[in-house]
């Protein structure tokens, strides 16, 4: 995993209130592709499960909200086997 995306993983964890949207999509995109539904402020993210935790986040005025990035680092944790 790039450097890049370890250190946002680890702000995730450590200080997530202060995670930019664009962070987030990085890890997003990295972990889970290209979204498959871009628009109205929403990234929504095809996982290889069928329900939650579900990677669906949305800008807020250029921060990612606190609960999405909960809901990233779970599905992060299925996708590793955690």
């Amino acid at each position: 995993m790039g450097n890049r995306i370890d250190d946002i993983v680890d702000k995730m964890k450590s200080t997530p209130k202060s995670v930019r949207f664009q962070e987030l999509e990085a890890v997003c995109q990295y972990y889970f592709g290209k979204p498959r539904q871009k628009g109205s402020g929403h990234c929504v993210y095809k996982t290889p499960w069928f329900g939650d935790p579900r990677v669906n986040i949305q800008n807020d005025h250029g921060k990612a909200k606190l609960y999405q990035i909960k809901q990233v680092l779970q599905a992060i944790e299925k996708m590793k086997g955690k």
